[in-house]
């Protein structure tokens, strides 16, 4: 059952440990193309590299939406994984001490 459930967390930790880095490439990319145009318009005033900068500031903003939300419910279904297998161990031993103490093989007191 545990394997079950863990089937697709791997999943969000990877689109939460990837998605920054994508938002990144895509800074690194509207960079160099605000440098483009600073290049073409031969000038450095804000006209020439709004385009680029703006580009910039999207690609890591949805980098940014991507990710947090992965990482935060990564971490909420993996603390409901492991709550539920603490339950799981719990409930099994309740169960195997029942099953000892009603065979008298339990230990008495």
């Amino acid at each position: 059952m545990h394997a079950e459930l863990k089937r697709g967390v791997s999943g969000l930790a990877t689109i939460g440990s990837t998605a920054p880095f994508v938002g990144l490439f895509g800074t690194v990319v509207g960079i160099i193309n605000a440098f483009k145009g600073i290049s073409t318009e031969k000038s450095t005033g804000l006209g020439a590299v709004a385009g680029g900068i703006s580009e910039a500031l999207v690609t890591t903003a949805i980098g940014l939406l991507v990710a947090i939300p992965a990482v935060w419910m990564f971490n909420y279904f993996t603390n409901r994984i492991e709550a539920f297998d603490v339950e799981m161990g719990n409930s099994s031993s309740e169960l195997i001490d029942y099953f000892l103490k009603r065979s008298g093989r339990g230990v008495r007191k």
